[in-house]
């Protein structure tokens, strides 16, 4: 039974899942790759699903071996090329932790920066992610955007780093404050 909510966790197929765990299939089994029905839920952006499986009980900060969290999945997902806003803030209002790091020091906002989503990147800023954190190369999200030259993304990172106190160069002013940084992501209009 386990097979079958894990594709419909994938599928985003809400009445599956629920029949499914109606019928007593177990929200916290993992795959051969000891990943959940949540994480795969979360990969794909499946709001509902994602609801339904916390709603079930699902471990909000499980990890996979590789330190793989559902948050981390719907941070940044490679295959579509995008990150999830509306299932990070469904997972973080259940508890999930947004700086858990998975391989190499990793964090969901480095994920997110990585790949290039602002709206992702946005969020995480906004809700209290380490925005200096580094992983364990000693690279910051703001490094990550910058390697593939996400403007957006840079733009985001370079002025809550520079709330934090941090300068141009990397320093850090003598007089840190320890505010929250908030940023607003104001995006050029496209013209036709």
């Amino acid at each position: 039974m386990s097979q079958e909510l894990f594709a419909a966790a994938q599928s985003g197929d809400a009445d599956q899942i629920k029949t499914l765990l109606e019928a007593g299939a177990d929200h916290a089994a993992a795959d051969e790759a000891g990943e959940t029905a949540l994480m795969h839920a979360a990969r794909n952006g499946h709001v509902a699903a994602v609801q339904l499986l916390i709603a079930a009980g699902a471990d909000v900060n499980a990890k996979s071996p590789q330190g793989w969290t559902a948050l981390a999945k719907a941070a940044y997902n490679g295959d579509t090329e995008r990150g999830y806003v509306e299932v990070i803030e469904v997972l973080h209002e259940a508890g999930a932790t947004l700086d858990e790091r998975i391989f190499f020091g990793i964090t969901p906002l480095m994920l997110a920066a990585g790949g290039g989503d602002a709206p992702v990147v946005e969020w995480l800023i906004n809700n209290g992610a380490d925005v200096l954190a580094a992983n364990e190369g000693g690279r910051t999200a703001r490094m990550m955007a910058n390697d593939k030259f996400y403007v957006d993304v840079i733009n985001l990172l370079n002025e809550a780093e520079r709330q934090l106190g941090v300068q141009e160069d990397g320093s850090c002013s003598s007089t840190k404050s320890m505010v929250k940084p908030q940023v607003v992501n104001l995006m050029k209009p496209t013209t036709h």
